[in-house]
Formats: C-alpha cells, sequence, structure tokens
C-alpha cells in the first residue's frame, strides 16, 4: 500500500512539474536551468518532494521537463548550493532532497523582514485556493472524493514533518485536481511553493490537530456539493496558516534576540 502511494506520488510529481511548461525568456541556459531550479524549488517547499526522497535520474528529468541535461546539471548545482538537495556518488547515488534546515532558515530569516509579502501571498492563495474548492464543489468524482479522504487519514497518522508535507499536498493537489482547471491547479501549487510545509517542530501537534479538522470541514462541503461552504471552509484553513506562520514568525525573532544577548553577555 506505501509503495503503491510512493509511487503515486511521483507519477503525479512528473505531471505537476511539467504542466505549463518552462518560461524560456532568453532562449540561454541560465534561464531555463532557473526556470528548472525555481520548479523544482516550490515542489520541494510545498511537500511534494520530503526529505530523503530521491529525484528522478538527470536524464529522465530533462525528458519529463523538455529541456536539456545541461540546464537540470545546473539547476541542481544551483539547489545544491541553497541546501535543498545533496548530490551523492556510487551505486546508491543520486540526487536527494536534503533535511532542509538551511533553506528553511533562510526562508524564515527573509519573512521577517517581509511579513507584508507573507501576507501577501497568504491573500493570493485564499483567492486561488478557495475557487478551486469552490470548483471543486461542483466538478469533483467519487474517485477525488477517495483520494482526499485518505490524504486527511495519512495526515492524522503522521508522525514527522516528512509524512506530514506528504499528506498534506497531497490533499491540496487533490482538491485543486478536482476543479478540472488545470490552469488554476497550476497556479495554487506556484502559491503553495512560496512556504514551506509545515514550518515548525515545536507546533508539529498542534498544526496536525488542525489540519485534520480544516481539512475534514472542506472535503464535506465538496462531498455535499456546495461551492461556498468549500470556499469558506479553504479560506479558513488557510487564515489558520496566517495564525500559524506569524507564531512561528515571531518565536524566531525572539529565539534570534536572546541569541543576541546572549553573545553580548
Amino acid at each position: 500500500m506505501l509503495l503503491a502511494r510512493r509511487r503515486a506520488r511521483a507519477s503525479r510529481l512528473s505531471i505537476r512539474v511539467t504542466y505549463g511548461g518552462l518560461v524560456r525568456t532568453a532562449g540561454t541556459t541560465l534561464s531555463v536551468s532557473g526556470d528548472v531550479a525555481d520548479r523544482l524549488r516550490r515542489t520541494i517547499r510545498s511537500g511534494e518532494l520530503s526529505p530523503g526522497d530521491r529525484l528522478p535520474p538527470e536524464r529522465e528529468l530533462a525528458f519529463t521537463l523538455g529541456v536539456g541535461r545541461v540546464s537540470v546539471r545546473e539547476a541542481i548545482r544551483v539547489l545544491s548550493e541553497e541546501g535543498y538537495v545533496a548530490v551523492r556518488r556510487g551505486a546508491r547515488g543520486g540526487t536527494f532532497v536534503t533535511n532542509l534546515e538551511v533553506p528553511y532558515r533562510v526562508w524564515l530569516e527573509r519573512l521577517q523582514n517581509r511579513v507584508g509579502e507573507l501576507d501577501a501571498l497568504l491573500d493570493l492563495r485564499i483567492a486561488v485556493e478557495g475557487h478551486a474548492a469552490y470548483l471543486a464543489a461542483g466538478r469533483r468524482s467519487k474517485s477525488d472524493l477517495e483520494e482526499m479522504r485518505e490524504s486527511v487519514l495519512a495526515l492524522s497518522e503522521a508522525e514527522s514533518r516528512q509524512s506530514f508535507r506528504q499528506a498534506d499536498s497531497q490533499f491540496h493537489a487533490s482538491v485543486a485536481g478536482a476543479g478540472r482547471s488545470p490552469k488554476l491547479a497550476d497556479l495554487a501549487m506556484r502559491a503553495r511553493g512560496e512556504f514551506f510545509v509545515p514550518t515548525d517542530t515545536l507546533l508539529f501537534q498542534d498544526q496536525v490537530d488542525t489540519s485534520v479538522s480544516d481539512h475534514s470541514k472542506i472535503i464535506e462541503a465538496i462531498e455535499v456539493q456546495s461551492p461556498i461552504d468549500a470556499r469558506d471552509a479553504m479560506a479558513e484553513h488557510i487564515e489558520h496558516s496566517r495564525t500559524h506562520l506569524h507564531r512561528v514568525l515571531r518565536g524566531s525573532m525572539l529565539g534570534r534576540g536572546r541569541e543576541i544577548s546572549r553573545h553580548a553577555h
């Protein structure tokens, strides 16, 4: 069962990464590799790929994305320097997602100085994912509902940040997909890719409980085909994420202040 889920997730990743193509503004290797790095970075941040997961081989990624292997190689180099992936050599080698501690810390520090940007991105998520839920309520299939329920069950059983990330990402992808609007679904996942999921170990269990409750409400509205209730439930869920993120930022800034004070003495 677990193997089947991982295979299905890998298949969905392949489809999602390629959707919409790459923006080749100047037709140069640098611009294409930058697009590849950005798309993979969002995929990791959103939880579709978690710590320990192995990226597809270079040749496969290049074929799937429709780019040259040189562009993929450059993108991997950039992500490795940023701390998102680590390249291992040997028979069991490959490119693996790291524990993400370094990029997560950099992300937090950036948001501490740009709280307005955080709120703007969350507003975007409410607009995009709220409408995706609205559409899903009218267009969902039985298999869509089953996939959503599976993700909530997996979320309730999550015992690590990795399992939480995967289950949470799959739920939001399932809702977006059920709306039968590929471009909207792609935009929703791009917006989610601006965040790390989850955001803080200390608030982990609280976040799991809240997410299970919120996701269940969204499913209920989608199941009875109530678009407005589905949209409102998704908006409420993202507002809970806003509260959580601000708590994390306050705690991180408080911790940084204590560290500075300790060194000063």
